[in-house]
């Protein structure tokens, strides 16, 4: 039997950057499938967290995201351009979200389809891979496509139904909540959540418990 779960995911986030492919692997190898349920990222839904944040927080947090990529063997750095518009000087978010707003979306619309997963498995190495302008060119229709989607119909959609969209988003969110967690990624399965690219192994073996088996 098929074993199911979601996924809480941020475009935004480095560590679920960390985890989507390893994520989407464990799909592959063995009975299971996993939901994508994008959420917005701190900055969108808490735009005051990096000025409450301890001074040292962002040092760690690019210090530690590097290391987990190298001790995966995951390709990384910095997004260009950044998907949230921040002023680093002062942490200040910007009011216009062009970046997030459309990339969250189009993950939304792929998840709607039964391609989140897939969709944010390729965009992901797009945004964290050090590679400029992942925006740029047809960078997101060749991902899009990889993942078995039609960029121009899912923008589309995007366009046509943003506010709806927002409201599935905004849902993920408040799901992810009500299952105990708050962060990203975080892996629910059976109600029990599991925060972070670090969990990975504890959610496959919670998941072994419950019968899964490989393919």
């Amino acid at each position: 039997m098929t074993l199911t779960a979601d996924l809480y995911f941020s475009f935004r986030s480095p560590y679920s950057a960390l985890a989507i492919g390893r994520y989407r692997e464990l799909t592959e190898t063995h009975d299971l499938a996993i939901a994508l349920r994008p959420v917005y990222p701190l900055a969108i839904r808490q735009p005051d967290f990096f000025e409450r944040n301890h001074p040292n927080w962002l040092r760690y947090t690019l210090l530690d995201v590097m290391r987990v990529a190298q001790f995966e063997g995951i390709a990384f750095g910095p997004p260009r351009p950044d998907p949230i518009v921040q002023d680093m000087a002062t942490r200040e978010i910007a009011a216009e979200q062009p970046h997030i707003r459309r990339i969250t979306r189009l993950g939304q619309a792929a998840a709607r389809r039964g391609k989140g997963l897939a969709f944010a498995a390729e965009v992901a190495p797009l945004i964290w891979g050090g590679a400029d302008g992942w925006n740029d060119g047809d960078h997101l229709a060749g991902a899009a496509a990889r993942a078995g989607l039609d960029l121009a119909e899912v923008d589309a959609e995007v366009a046509a139904r943003g506010e709806e969209l927002d409201a599935e988003i905004a849902a993920n969110q408040q799901a992810l909540e009500d299952a105990g967690h708050w962060g990203v990624p975080t892996l629910v399965f059976e109600g029990e959540p599991f925060f972070g690219q670090d969990r990975i192994a504890m959610a496959k073996w919670r998941m072994e418990q419950k019968g899964l088996e490989k393919r």
